[in-house]
């Protein structure tokens, strides 16, 4: 299976008037016909056409598709066993391993649904997610901290381990997959639930954003036919899996085409950099702090990173100058994009040849998307800021677990609400501005921080910022920078103001200023605004 397509003609639900068409890149369709599958299906097309074919690789270790679908339908027969079933659930606690993607596809063979967290979640986290999505099961490391243990023991789900057992009630992860048991044939649709993802919450807390089988495989297609990979693509997992962007990028898009996926462990830039050259990686994907990291490590220069032919940055918006530094010192372009968890997660991306700076670039295969007005809802001209509203296959119909409220508020009127602002230009590229609750409110005027974190990327001492409304008593609101100062930089307080004051309005000014070491941020390095807020 390369591709299910109908004629290059069609637009599927999409207008075909949308301006981004005139930019659609040579040879991409606009719209795809999806298999009416559950995801496993991708697994067992490629494990037939590529059987013998590296699948995911690491320093240690190594998996073939055939193995990988053996392995996973001993890993749904195991489930079975301990009396998973259809409809229930189990968390994975694990990090870019393969058992992770053993798990992943067994899971989901045995009609269960994934709940997936970072593997160093704290006991705080996984009490709530365990309260709320009840799973049965749950895959950890053998390494998991004795707090995050006892939260499990609690709730009394079967603990099975990665590693040598640490536990005399846990069940060896080896050994689960290497008994032979009847497989389940359980009947499974595309329009199942398939992940329960929490998502980034950068502004509020997370909540349970529930994809169907359906969702995940559109999005594993719709990246892999946007960029043109094929089987002979190497894909650099540095991504979480246990994420939308990494589940759909690193691991489903990779199965989709038969191509292999390569581990790298912990993020460690010297250890990218060599791996890139080394096996002679063609994708790589990353988020703005990741890459402002490899710029700034000695490797940059030493390694040859010729091979990759995509580099795309997303998860949070990338500094304008960064993407300079970036194209100037590889000679690759920075490819960027959007999407949010409840979409699987991409909806944008740039045309690799026609990228605008400063955009997200445009929807992309079978994806519609538009700004309205924040107060009447009305579709905004071209120019105007507004909420970007999505719709697409990717995107969930299932809406957030147990919460029919806010399932309700964000799918209105057959569009996903994102609660992201944003600028749709003539063209038909998008700008994201930024977050509708990171909206400063000063003296009644509209501050945008992302527009403030620009300006201070422009300071040559800054390395990484970011910008949250502090409450005032008189003026509703005053914008704080937070900053992270390069090393054997000298910068005051007094220089940022000033820098700041020479380049914006005087109601954008910044009024206070806090250096930190660090920004706090998700696994997938969007900056945790709601943390600064409560500093």
């Amino acid at each position: 299976m390369k591709h299910h397509r109908s004629a290059p003609s069609g637009h599927g639900s999409v207008p075909s008037d949308r301006p981004w068409f005139r930019h659609w890149p040579s040879g991409v369709p606009k719209h795809i016909d999806y298999p009416q599958k559950p995801l496993p299906f991708l697994l067992e097309d490629t494990a037939r056409r590529r059987s013998d074919s590296i699948a995911f690789s690491s320093a240690t270790d190594s998996i073939a598709f055939s193995k990988l679908s053996q392995k996973s339908d001993a890993f749904a027969s195991g489930l079975h066993s301990i009396n998973i079933r259809k409809g229930d659930r189990v968390l994975l606690l694990l990090p870019n391993i393969i058992e992770f993607v053993i798990s992943f596809y067994g899971t989901l063979k045995s009609g269960a649904a994934v709940v997936s967290l970072h593997h160093l979640v704290r006991e705080a986290e996984l009490s709530k997610a365990l309260e709320e999505s009840e799973p049965k099961a749950a895959v950890i490391l053998s390494s998991l901290s004795p707090a995050e243990r006892e939260v499990l023991n609690k709730s009394r789900v079967r603990v099975i381990e990665v590693g040598e057992l640490a536990a005399s009630k846990s069940i060896s992860f080896g050994q689960f997959v290497s008994k032979r048991r009847a497989y389940p044939h359980v009947s499974v649709s595309a329009d199942d639930p398939a992940v329960i993802q929490y998502t980034g919450a950068t502004t509020g807390a997370p909540k349970p954003a529930v994809m169907s089988h359906f969702n995940l495989l559109a999005n594993a297609v719709q990246n892999a036919t946007w960029f043109g990979w094929d089987e002979n693509e190497k894909v650099l997992g540095i991504l979480p899996l246990c994420h939308t962007w990494g589940c759909s990028c690193c691991m489903n898009s990779p199965i989709y085409t038969g191509a292999r996926t390569i581990f790298v462990g912990r993020f460690d830039p010297e250890v990218v950099l060599q791996t890139i050259e080394a096996e002679h990686a063609t994708v790589l994907y990353g988020s703005a702090t990741m890459f402002s990291v490899l710029l700034n490590s000695p490797g940059i220069e030493r390694f040859n990173l010729s091979s990759l032919k995509w580099v795309k940055a997303g998860a949070m918006p990338i500094p304008v100058e960064l993407k300079r530094k970036w194209d100037e010192k590889t000679g690759i372009p920075l490819v960027l994009g959007y999407g949010l968890t409840e979409a699987s997660p991409e909806t944008h991306d740039s045309p690799p040849n026609r990228i605008r700076e400063g955009t997200i670039g445009i929807p992309i295969i079978d994806t519609d998307a538009k700004i309205v007005d924040l107060e009447t809802g009305n579709e905004l001209e071209p120019g105007k800021p507004g909420e970007l509203l999505i719709r697409g296959p990717q995107v969930t119909k299932l809406g957030y677990l147990n919460d029919e409220e806010e399932t309700e508020r964000a799918l209105r009127g057959g569009w996903f609400h994102t609660g992201d602002i944003g600028i749709m230009d003539a063209e038909g590229y998008f700008t994201l501005v930024d977050r509708k609750k990171d909206i400063i409110k000063y003296k009644g005027y509209t501050i945008y921080p992302v527009e403030l974190e620009e300006v201070l990327y422009g300071h040559p001492a800054v390395r990484e910022c970011a910008v949250v409304g502090k409450k005032h008593s008189e003026f509703g609101e005053v914008p704080k920078a937070f900053i992270v100062c390069r090393k054997g930089s000298a910068l005051t307080k007094k220089d940022v103001v000033e820098f700041c004051e020479k380049r914006v309005a005087p109601y954008k000014k910044i009024r206070e200023v806090e250096f930190i070491e660090c920004l706090p941020k998700t696994p997938v390095g969007k900056v945790l605004r709601r943390k600064l807020r409560d500093k």
